[in-house]
């Protein structure tokens, strides 16, 4: 398949300087109006100057790809990180984007279904202070949940990724774990940590299928160097209404 970017969009070089070349992070493909979007994230390393951008396409397999521009940017001295974009849409059609890395924690807002640009508020929805990033946002029956990973990625074996999860009537919160206690507030149950071999399993994607949810994730093998893999799951509930692996 041909790359989604063959050259840097102009307005990379304004929104993100020291962005490098064409590493581009985290992406989520979608469908909306006719049309297969891609948001994505560049930004450097450990800092928050970021953006999410947007591209579009015929088909997941198109050979070319449309820049459809900046959809929202961090810069410094904001209290928030504009990478690991995740789209839902809800069952009354709302488009919902949820974002975020460490600094204040993962933030939510509406996007305008015409111009996929954010309308109205845009809120904290999850903080945990040793680090949360690459949210999930995924409706089962009467709630709505929110997947996070915390703590630490990208350090091979000794990475300390965890998946987490909360849920909510309503898609704007409040999120709270299986304990009653606030995603806000640091809360989060959890639902994968690191094994013997698996290390680090995070920056998850939850999707639907004719028999139900599966996650997706990535964990570094430590029977296999620490290089990192794809992993998938199906996921199961309990009678209460909570997600497992």
């Amino acid at each position: 398949l041909a790359p989604v970017f063959s050259e840097a969009p102009a307005w990379w070089t304004d929104a993100v300087p020291e962005h490098k070349r064409l590493d581009v992070w985290a992406p989520k493909l979608f469908q909306h109006a006719g049309r297969t979007w891609v948001l994505y994230s560049i930004s450097t390393f450990g800092k928050n100057r970021s953006a999410i951008g947007l591209a579009s396409s015929t088909s997941p397999d198109a050979a070319e790809w449309r820049d459809e521009g900046l959809v929202v940017q961090s810069r410094p001295g904001d209290d928030f990180n504009a990478i690991d974009p995740d789209l839902m849409r809800d069952r009354d059609g709302r488009l919902w984007m949820s974002y975020g890395s460490f600094w204040g924690g993962i933030r939510l807002t509406e996007l305008d279904a015409t111009t996929l640009r954010p309308v109205g508020a845009t809120r904290f929805i999850a903080r945990h202070k040793s680090g949360i990033e690459a949210p999930t946002l995924v409706r089962h029956g009467d709630w709505v949940y929110l997947f996070v990973s915390h703590d630490l990625c990208c350090r091979g074996v000794a990475s300390t990724y965890n998946i987490r999860v909360g849920r909510a009537r309503d898609v704007a919160g409040p999120f709270v774990d299986r304990d009653g206690l606030p995603m806000l507030d640091g809360g989060g149950t959890l639902i994968e940590a690191g094994g013997t071999r698996w290390k680090g399993p995070g920056h998850q994607d939850v999707v639907h299928d004719a028999l139900g949810e599966v996650i997706a994730r990535h964990a570094y093998d430590a029977e296999d160097g620490g290089k990192p893999h794809l992993r998938l799951n199906r996921l199961a509930w309990s009678a209460d209404g909570w997600p497992g692996i």
